[in-house]
């Protein structure tokens, strides 16, 4: 929703009481987990336990080594994306291995699949995403993930003579390696930004802004007609931070966001395009350019209020428009917005954030773990990839991996559009898949900046706080962005 994800949101803003909680029991897990394997072993010699999945034989074919007529378990985050796409995948894989799949498709992440993990009975393949995910970075330090190098070596299944790793878009593997292996498949290639009516401008009159003083005029303009300018899930500060972000890399250049990544001393503090881009955000707060109420809202809430022409901007991941497909009317015509560009940007207006979001995961101690990378395996053939395009209106990490014949919707299309505009001016950051904990801090801030109990340079503070907290993880050292 996610980051990236997304998926709809990706973290919360509404306190840390429950994200605590959940840390807790995932550190119960990477306890309990271990000791459930050592009690397994013991109980079987050492050998695999009876009931689990007879392996099949190993093969081009079959790298993997897939029994025919096993099970596969299969837990999605039902979020911005639905899950159709993922029944359509399963029914698609049953067909071919004679496999009976469980689907579960849920929001509840962490509350379905904690219990399972600290069991060590995970399902084979979860979409780990949105406010209640179980973070990658704490089930990878926790040992818990499959190394996924294999799957990337694989022969792709559009040409056997490639290796799956050939057919994906450049970093794919960066966002999803921690700690130096990689474990995660961020499977959605998602665009960053602003989003737009096109029928509300071409009603007003309202031309596309390229700067930030374009983008805060119209803004005004907005208000002046009785709607809000800028709306935000103010419950979910990850969509703020969007903005902010993306005005630091625009600003300041790829430097500036590699300086975050990296845990810089000097990431936020002493960094003027970090600290420009707050009081630009700042700046719609001051002058009460906000749709009234935004900072209380949910995601869909504002999403909402958005489709109703109760405000001009909403900042958001290309998840959007499938999210919002109920509620959308059928005259919108939803457009994309890179984020107008602050006075002496080192990156143009085209620049965009864009890149893999919605992680999938293969548990190390899946029962059909030679099912569950098959399956990630497939997800990667443009068969699967045109699916999913479908089924939930968004691209994936494959390279040219929908089929020209479907039919994108407006605000797809626009999103499209958008990253062929771009070209190589595109970036991503790492942090939040890197360090959850960090990137929640950074939230907060937001969250208090957005209701004006804090100013910017108190946000530049806490940020860099933040960094220098992460820096202290032992497993910083093997992050790092050149």
């Amino acid at each position: 929703m996610g980051s990236t994800s997304a998926h709809g949101e990706n973290t919360t803003g509404d306190g840390l009481g429950r994200r605590d909680l959940i840390k807790r029991s995932v550190a119960l897990g990477l306890i309990a987990v271990p000791t459930m394997g050592f009690l397994s072993a013991c109980a079987s010699g050492g050998e695999e336990p009876t009931n689990g999945p007879v392996k099949g034989a190993v093969s081009k074919e079959n790298p993997f080594g897939v029994a025919k007529g096993g099970k596969l378990d299969v837990v999605v985050f039902k979020g911005g994306f639905g899950d159709d796409y993922a029944k359509a995948w399963e029914a698609a894989f049953d067909k071919k291995w004679g496999t009976t799949s469980s689907h579960l498709g849920t929001q509840e992440i962490a509350a379905k699949l904690q219990p399972r993990f600290n069991g060590g009975n995970p399902p084979d393949v979860i979409d780990d995403s949105g406010a209640q995910q179980i973070k990658v970075d704490v089930l990878a330090k926790g040992g818990q993930l499959a190394e996924l190098t294999q799957v990337l070596d694989a022969p792709s299944l559009d040409d056997p003579n490639k290796k799956v790793r050939d057919m994906l878009i450049p970093g794919t593997v960066e966002q999803g390696t921690q700690g130096g292996k990689f474990v995660a498949l961020y499977y959605v290639y998602t665009v960053f930004g602003f989003w737009y009516s096109g029928k509300l401008f071409k009603e007003k009159g309202w031309a596309e802004p390229k700067t930030w003083d374009q983008f805060l005029d119209i803004c005004t303009k907005a208000k002046a007609a009785g709607i809000g300018g800028l709306a935000h899930q103010g419950k979910y500060p990850y969509y703020i931070n969007v903005v902010i972000m993306d005005l630091i890399a625009k600003k300041g250049g790829l430097e500036a966001m590699k300086a975050i990544d990296n845990l810089e001393p000097n990431a936020f503090e002493g960094n003027p395009a970090a600290l420009a881009a707050v009081e630009a955000v700042y700046e719609i707060v001051e002058k009460d350019l906000l749709m009234a109420g935004t900072n209380g809202l949910t995601h869909t809430e504002s999403q909402t209020a958005w489709n109703q022409y109760k405000a001009a901007f909403i900042p958001s991941g290309s998840w959007l428009e499938n999210e919002q497909l109920k509620q959308t009317p059928d005259d919108f015509d939803m457009k994309f917005l890179p984020v107008p560009t602050l006075a002496d940007s080192k990156l143009p207006f085209e620049a965009i954030r864009a890149g893999a979001g919605e992680p999938f995961i293969v548990p190390e101690k899946a029962a059909n773990k030679a099912g569950g990378l098959e399956f990630l395996r497939s997800m990667l053939s443009r068969e699967w990839s045109t699916l999913f395009a479908q089924q939930a209106n968004s691209l994936t990490v494959v390279k040219d991996g929908v089929d020209p014949n479907v039919k994108l919707r407006p605000g797809t299309a626009s999103a499209v559009a958008a990253v062929k505009t771009a070209g190589s001016n595109t970036f991503n950051y790492l942090y939040p898949d890197w360090y959850s904990e960090m990137d929640t801090e950074i939230q907060n801030a937001s969250n208090e900046l957005m209701a004006k109990r804090i100013q910017p340079k108190e946000w530049i503070k806490r940020a860099q706080a933040a960094v220098d907290k992460a820096a202290k993880d032992p497993n910083a050292k093997n992050n790092h962005r050149s």
